[in-house]
């Protein structure tokens, strides 16, 4: 896919979020890792449902700013799940309302915050990581997203909202409304006992569909 073409999909997809609740104001990001190691990224302080494809911020692989406006101040978290998990080709991060409401729930497991309720949950986002609440912006939640080693594409910041990486642009907003479903359902099941998907039914989708053990 050209660049130009890449930045009309983030500009669309991106709209697509904002008008449907996903996002809102200007909270949201998304960047994409190009062929020559490089990334698109929205630019800070920017609604995700008004960007214009030629203002996108173009940074080189070291992170220099080649063209369009300041990037997102949260890049930093951007560049190290990119670092710690190399076949990422894209990178979605929202403060969409059940998955931040999750997020500061008491006793949430922070190596698996919501247990496997659809199968596409399993397969969609896998296991999720919690990371303790840093000031939006923060150097200090990079730190904390190189500390899971790569073991996530899903992960929650805590009181924050949800940051995860995809192959494909396509496959991170996809993982990414499905996290927020699946919060979802999460939040409107508490205290119901729902039924969850066993241990031998997910092993079953990780097999199937080769995925990542959650």
């Amino acid at each position: 896919m050209t660049e130009t073409r890449m930045r009309e999909q983030i500009c669309l997809f991106a709209r697509s979020l904002f008008e449907r609740g996903l996002t809102h104001g200007s909270s949201g990001n998304i960047s994409v890792r190009l062929d020559d190691g490089g990334l698109l990224t929205t630019p800070t302080d920017s609604s995700m449902g008004f960007l214009d494809p030629a203002r996108l911020t173009r940074l080189d692989r070291s992170g220099r700013v080649l063209s369009g406006d300041k990037p997102t101040k949260e890049l930093p978290l951007h560049q190290a799940l990119y670092e710690t998990r190399a076949k990422s080709g894209a990178i979605v991060h929202l403060h969409s309302t059940h998955s931040v409401a999750v997020s500061m729930l008491p006793g949430i497991d922070p190596d698996a915050v919501l247990p496997p309720l659809t199968a596409y949950s399993v397969m969609r986002v896998g296991r999720i990581a919690l990371v303790p609440y840093y000031r939006p912006g923060d150097p200090a939640v990079a730190d904390a997203i190189r500390g899971l080693a790569g073991r996530y594409a899903s992960v929650l910041l805590a009181n924050h909202g949800p940051v995860v990486a995809g192959k494909t642009l396509e496959a991170a907003i996809y993982a990414t409304e499905e996290l927020e479903e699946t919060a979802r359902l999460h939040l409107m099941l508490r205290g119901l006992n729902p039924r969850l998907l066993t241990q031998a039914q997910v092993d079953d989708l990780v097999r199937h569909f080769d995925l990542d053990p959650p």
